[in-house]
């Protein structure tokens, strides 16, 4: 079932986390954050939202780091119960796609819930301060490709906000699988 975040009061600073790459090292915020911004989004391996704008995703990523804009991608999804988003099978698919940027693991799924992130792929744009500027998508598309001459709604805002601190007005959600939440203790 689809999922849709809801409303996020911009201008909140970007958690800070510490968390496993499919590289193998560990990585927290600071590594990751660009000096003229950075993006946070939460993916998975098996979501066919995700599937469908990963190499949309990979290029505008390499863009907007050749930019100065840091990017890193966590998976928060309960892996015994969703094996294909397992720490092995994050390795296989950032492999497959070539990511430029790390891919982390939120096993304890608390940086998913400091988010406040609900769906796969979920995006976060924060200005080189780090404070939320941009809770939108990728682009128009959802399980199949945007309509030509579509814009590019992330790379737009990142670029808006690195250039002077703000998003576009107008903001659409993502929408997405629901992260895969591991039951309550």
């Amino acid at each position: 079932m689809a999922a849709t975040p809801p409303p996020l009061a911009l201008d909140i600073p970007a958690p800070d986390f510490r968390l496993k790459g499919t590289d193998g090292r560990t990585y927290a915020l600071d590594e990751v954050a660009g000096a003229n911004g950075t993006v946070i989004v939460f993916i998975c391996n098996h979501c066919p939202y995700v599937v469908a704008v990963i190499d949309r995703l990979v290029a505008d990523a390499s863009a907007l780091m050749a930019e100065g804009i840091g990017f890193a991608a966590i998976c928060s999804n309960d892996a015994e119960a969703y094996p294909a988003d397992s720490f092995e099978a994050m390795q296989r698919f950032a492999r497959a796609h070539a990511f430029p940027f790390p891919y982390l693991h939120d096993e304890g799924q608390s940086v998913a819930r400091a988010y406040g992130a609900v769906c796969t792929p979920d995006f976060f744009g924060y200005d080189a301060r780090r404070r939320l500027k941009y809770r939108g998508r990728l682009d128009e598309g959802r399980t199949s490709p945007p309509p030509p001459g579509a814009r590019r709604e992330l790379m737009d805002a990142m670029r808006a906000i690195a250039a002077n601190g703000e998003a576009p007005p107008g903001q659409v959600p993502s929408i997405g699988c629901s992260i895969k939440w591991k039951p309550a203790a």
